[in-house]
């Protein structure tokens, strides 16, 4: 069964809510009305009313049975202010609660911290920074993560799936944080019913090269395995190691991951963004995400280059996170 079919099923019973900050861009609503239509979640579009009706006139949306919150007119509006400067603990003033609630984002973070949404899906208009702030913020990190990472789901042409990460946050990591990462990475990839096996790339194979870098990966590997010693981790991996089985049986014979890996922890953000983009436009696989991890809820980023069939397939991701 293909991966958004699973999903599809996974999610449809709960009918989870998940928030749209960006309500008047069209790409969105387009994904909000087919999500709602299929019945597979309950959207929130944030915005002017007007405005998106109007839009939606525009491109021949029907919004009926879809949620709309404006800001400036939403009753609760002073319960999500109280609730904001509580949960930054004397960072914010109310005065300034109140502005900054009236940004779409953070608003809607406030409406999954809240409870008033199970997840939110923003990114299509504005910058990675403008999604993850407030969900820094509010939403903040489970206990045993440092920092978030970014994870992108990759989709090929036949039927492949695998995990990269870090491929959108973190520059560079060290070697606990590369180690978080793998073992976090590994549980996304069971969400989407992948059972893992963690490749630790490096351009080095089990120190055939040694320099900072190669034994900053092996270190993580270590890490990796103390963290989560019931999972499938293996490295320092060079890429072909990792997937090829003749190769992998060569260069680290007995492995269990090597020439089987399917989630791939990239040493640093550079070769992780640059990795996914190659196997996207030359291998032809569908990049889904990137997906947020390591927060105590799901908020999910959009590319700004994305189509309207992406917020609908991040969308079933986010809630799937949910559940």
């Amino acid at each position: 069964m293909k991966l958004f079919d699973v999903l599809q099923e996974k999610i449809k019973p709960a009918k989870k809510t998940i928030v749209f900050p960006e309500g008047k861009d069209p790409r969105i609503q387009g994904a909000a009305v087919r999500l709602l239509a299929d019945g597979l979640l309950k959207p929130i579009l944030i915005g002017k009313g007007e405005m998106l009706s109007e839009i939606a006139r525009e491109n021949g949306f029907d919004l009926t049975g879809i949620q709309t919150f404006d800001p400036d007119s939403f009753d609760e509006f002073d319960a999500l202010v109280t609730a904001f400067v509580e949960r930054r603990k004397g960072k914010a003033t109310e005065e300034e609660a109140r502005i900054l609630l009236k940004d779409p984002n953070y608003f809607g973070t406030m409406l999954v911290y809240t409870g008033k949404a199970d997840g939110m899906v923003s990114g299509a208009i504005g910058s990675t920074g403008d999604t993850v702030r407030p969900a820094l913020q509010i939403v903040k990190t489970i206990p045993s993560v440092s920092r978030i990472s970014g994870a992108m789901i990759m989709l090929g042409p036949n039927g492949e799936r695998y995990v990269f990460a870090d491929i959108a946050i973190n520059i560079k990591l060290d070697a606990q944080q590369l180690a978080e990462v793998a073992v976090i990475t590994a549980k996304t990839a069971q969400l989407f019913d992948i059972d893992p096996k963690v490749a630790m790339l490096s351009f080095s194979t089990k120190g055939s090269a040694t320099s900072p870098e190669q034994e900053l990966v092996a270190e993580a590997t270590k890490l990796a395995k103390e963290m989560a010693p019931d999972l499938l981790i293996d490295g320092e991996l060079q890429f072909d190691a990792a997937i090829v089985p003749s190769v992998g049986e060569r260069k680290s014979p007995g492995s269990p991951v090597a020439g089987h890996a399917n989630v791939f922890i990239f040493p640093d953000l550079q070769s992780g963004n640059i990795g996914y983009k190659i196997t996207q436009r030359l291998g032809h696989f569908e990049a889904i995400g990137p997906i947020l991890q390591g927060l105590n809820a799901p908020i999910s980023d959009l590319s700004r280059g994305c189509n309207e069939e992406d917020v609908y397939k991040l969308a079933i991701i986010t809630a799937a996170q949910s559940l």
